[in-house]
């Protein structure tokens, strides 16, 4: 974060209000990790804590050359391989080590299925389809049978980044937290009040900025994929 101009005028009520040009603002960026392997046909198991995939991995590189000059004071992860990757991905120009948070993890859908078993053979191909279209519409992870809450995800996500964010407020400076599009949309929605679960789709490396200061919480951007254009066209995936 750039230091303050001291030929700036005072903070007016809506700096204070959305947190912008304030010396003592935390930045969070929120970023969702790389595209990952994925085979939804098989054993649940094999789903939960995928690789990413060739696709992801040039994400991940184009999001740390991206962020390369960027002044980040830490770095946070969650332990599934998809985040973990993508931040080591930035922390790789910063010469910091990947700080790793489990509450940071995706919500666990279908948690409780036999991990042998795929999901539509436990539900059956016209239960598991009416569930998805219940999704749909209501966009709340409490449609998903054998699964965690919606209260004890959102709970378990914000206190998180709450966690982290109370190690570095009243300082100024910028972290990075690379999780989720769940985690994402649990926070950014805790903030702004929004009534569903995911309110929006956020793009894989895709960057999202938060500020923190005075124990307010502000909503500074969604979806910043202009790091994923290449002269060879534009590798955005969700």
């Amino acid at each position: 974060m750039s230091a303050p101009n001291p030929s700036a005028r005072p903070p007016q009520v809506f700096d204070m209000a959305f947190l912008t040009d304030l010396p003592d603002a935390l930045e969070i960026l929120l970023i969702r990790h790389g595209q990952q392997e994925m085979d939804m046909s098989g054993p649940f198991g094999l789903t939960i804590d995928p690789p990413l995939s060739e696709r992801g991995q040039m994400q991940a590189q184009l999001l740390g050359e991206a962020l390369k000059e960027t002044r980040l004071d830490a770095i946070y992860s969650s332990r599934l391989q998809r985040a973990y990757q993508t931040a080591l991905a930035i922390a790789q120009h910063h010469g910091q080590e990947v700080r790793v948070v489990d509450d940071l993890r995706e919500v666990e859908i279908f948690r409780d299925i036999p991990p042998d078993k795929p999901v539509v053979e436990v539900l059956g191909r016209a239960y598991l389809q009416g569930v998805r279209n219940r999704m749909i519409v209501e966009k709340s992870w409490d449609v998903y049978p054998y699964s965690e809450s919606s209260a004890e995800f959102r709970r378990r996500a914000i206190n998180a980044i709450e966690g982290i964010i109370a190690q570095h407020e009243g300082r100024g400076g910028r972290i990075a937290i690379v999780c989720h599009g769940g985690v994402i949309n649990a926070y950014c929605g805790h903030i702004i009040g929004a009534r569903y679960d995911m309110f929006f789709r956020p793009a894989h490396t895709a960057v999202n900025v938060v500020a923190a200061a005075q124990g307010r919480r502000a909503l500074h951007s969604l979806n910043d994929v202009t790091h994923l254009k290449t002269p060879d066209g534009h590798l955005r995936s969700h």
